[in-house]
């Protein structure tokens, strides 16, 4: 919890074509005096006695800040603590506003406004807020929502983007009871889904890693978990609420009755089964289909175009920047930076899609967070970087770093829920590439053309989350030697089925994490890996440009898996030179130390055995090289480690550099032989 968020966003790009430098510069500084003026104008609106004049400011300040350029101008002027009062204002329809506003200013500016947010005290009024909402819920009936419950919506949506960003609205959450007006807004899911799916958000986000609630979880917040899970309503929003509420149970799993734990671990993996069942490329154009007719009819009904569907300006888009998937501890982390959502337009068969895709991009995170084991603590840490060199014999060279990449441990109880509703199977079949009719029809509508990314999202998740699974199952329970082949050649697909070598730094991840996994099982059982030598080389090759970093150890490692196996068999001596080479370079020149260690681990294993290595090694000349490398490993350790890296990290660098010294006395007796 506690969680960053880093979204950014384009800047609107006016044309200027034809004019000169300074007529652009000039033109920009009127837009920005334009922008002040407006924010001026609107804050000052705010102490109007006119109800309907501070709701229409605090309506205009929601959609400006949409647009994250303006963000500043409305924190320089106080903003904030400006529009704190107005969550209590005495009109119902300013409070609804003024939450808006400050739920979009949360979510468009960010971390960084979100502790500006807690700063000048907004959980203040926010409390106050969801208290009166809590006291004040109205009996609804079906499809017609209480004032009440709206504010409450914009209020609990604010939370949640508190509670994700900002450790200290957290501490507030626990200690304030908010736990329980959260649940009374899930309550209402049976003829309000929308604040429902609100507040199914906010307590997956408050719930994650917080043992400080856990005190807080009784039998009303289980009950009402448990009957949403239960729930049979229709449509991808309730999929999404169930979804969510699975996720919160598996988040507080450790307060759930003995009893029935067996029972609900069934119903939750049930649960996230059913939502990767569906298949959203064949559903989107579907969807887009009938949002068409449904826009004709109502034209040719009343004779005019629909406005509830027409597409917005463009200046009233918010568009999003890519940015690649945070993880917190090994975990996918459960941000959205899609803010599509905010924009301001009535799409039944759009919010249908943005919601089935939500749901099965949350469903592989928590599968990942069910295959993800708890970090090992300090003193495991400390144990293996300090364990005795003399343990360690000939053929358990690199143990001590082995030993911290362990697979991770998965209880009987997950293993079997996860098998009987067949997720490995389904996990594979959400890695492929979306359909390229859906891909089209987002294309060609621009209020769909965020789903895109949307779907792009949902196959990087699903080859993270198969990471995972490949890491906690054992071959039997992938579906024996075949399944894994056949996985190995659908992955190569995905890296080697186009023209071009992919790009994207967050598929790449999820990709070779992936592929990572899979070869690691594979050369395990002593299975034949179906990728060439060739393709190797360029996943290598393109994976070495890339900027993120376990996108470069992922391909080190790969190499490694690979080199190691080609030593076992004959001929291979020059294909192991072209590979020990690689490494060698990578292990002296690469700009990061993670890196570095894991190049100088792979040729431990690629030349720690076999006679075509060490005709390999020769050629390579890989002891003088080594013994080169030895004191720069052993000095950039010094001088950056303890600065830039994390004690697990540092930890393994230790056991690297243990290993090298001794892998350079192992070469040496080899050469005098």
């Amino acid at each position: 919890m506690g969680k960053s968020k880093t979204t950014k966003f384009k800047r609107p790009q006016f044309n200027t074509a034809g004019l000169p430098a300074n007529a652009e510069k000039e033109e920009d500084d009127q837009n920005y005096d334009d922008e002040n003026c407006a924010a001026d104008e609107l804050l000052e609106k705010l102490q109007s006695p006119s109800p309907d004049l501070r709701e229409f400011a605090c309506a205009s300040i929601s959609r400006v800040v949409q647009q994250s350029h303006t963000i500043p101008g409305f924190l320089q002027r106080d903003a904030v603590r400006r529009l704190g009062p107005m969550l209590l204002d005495s009109s119902v329809a300013v409070r609804e506003t003024a939450t808006g506003a400050l739920r979009n200013l949360s979510a468009c500016g960010g971390h960084e406004v979100c502790e500006d947010m807690v700063k000048h005290d907004i959980m203040t009024p926010l409390k106050a807020l969801l208290t009166e909402c809590s006291s004040g819920f109205e009996i609804s009936i079906e499809d017609e929502r209480s004032p009440v419950e709206r504010v409450a919506n914009e209020a609990v949506n604010l939370l949640w983007n508190l509670c994700e960003s900002n450790t200290q609205a957290l501490s507030i959450f626990n200690k304030a009871g908010l736990l329980n007006v959260v649940v009374q807004c899930l309550e209402k899911f049976p003829h309000n889904v929308e604040l429902a799916l609100s507040a199914a958000h906010c307590l997956h986000t408050v719930t994650e890693d917080n043992p400080e609630l856990l005190c807080s979880i009784n039998t009303t917040v289980l009950g009402a978990l448990e009957n949403v899970l239960l729930s049979s309503q229709d449509g991808m929003a309730h999929t999404l609420l169930r979804a969510l509420a699975a996720g919160t149970l598996w988040n507080i799993k450790v307060n759930l009755p003995a009893a029935h734990q067996a029972r609900i671990l069934n119903t939750v993996v049930a649960i996230l089964s059913q939502c990767l069942d569906m298949d959203a490329g064949d559903l989107i154009p579907k969807l887009i289909q009938a949002e068409e007719d449904r826009r004709l009819n109502a034209s040719s009904v009343s004779g005019v175009k629909n406005e509830t569907s027409r597409d917005l300006p463009v200046d009233e888009m918010v568009e999003e920047d890519e940015v690649p998937n945070p993880k917190i501890n090994g975990k996918a982390s459960n941000i959205d930076y899609d803010l599509s959502d905010l924009l301001p337009t009535v799409r039944e068969e759009l919010s249908e899609a943005k919601a089935l895709l939500t749901a099965q991009q949350t469903s592989l995170e928590i599968i990942v967070n069910m295959c993800c084991s708890d970090d090992p603590s300090d003193d495991e840490w400390e144990e293996s970087s300090s364990s005795d060199e003399s343990e360690l014999g000939p053929d358990s060279l690199c143990d001590g770093v082995s030993s911290l990449m362990s697979p991770l441990c998965l209880s009987a109880e997950v293993h079997g829920a996860l098998i009987d509703h067949h997720i490995p199977k389904k996990v594979l079949k959400k890695t492929e590439f979306p359909r390229r009719e859906a891909i089209d029809m987002c294309h060609q509508n621009p209020a769909w053309k965020c789903l895109i990314k949307r779907l792009e999202r949902v196959q990087t998740r699903a080859l993270t989350c198969l990471h995972s699974i490949l890491s906690t199952m054992d071959v039997e329970s992938l579906g024996g030697v075949a399944a894994l082949q056949e996985a190995a050649l659908h992955l190569s697909s995905l890296v080697f089925g186009g023209s071009e070598m992919p790009t994207d730094a967050e598929f790449l991840e999820a990709v070779t994490s992936a592929l990572r996994s899979l070869l690691q099982t594979i050369a395990s059982k002593n299975i034949p890996q179906c990728m060439t030598h060739q393709q190797l080389m360029s996943l290598s090759e393109a994976a070495s440009r890339c900027d993120v970093v376990s996108v470069r150890v992922n391909a080190v490692a790969i190499l490694g898996i690979t080199g190691s196996l080609l030593a076992r068999e004959k001929g291979t001596a020059e294909t192991i030179q072209i590979i020990g080479n690689a490494l060698l370079q990578i292990s002296s020149k690469d700009a990061d130390l993670a890196v570095n260690g894991e190049a100088l681990d792979a040729l431990f294993d690629v030349f720690g055995d076999g006679d075509e290595a060490e005709v390999a090694a020769k050629h390579i000349k890989l002891l003088p090289a080594l013994k080169a490398l030895q004191p720069v490993f052993k000095a950039k350790i010094r001088k950056e480690g303890r600065s830039k890296y994390t004690p697990q990290q540092l930890c393994v660098l230790d056991n690297v550099k243990t290993n090298l010294r001794r892998f350079i006395s192992y070469l040496e007796k080899v050469v005098k032989k």
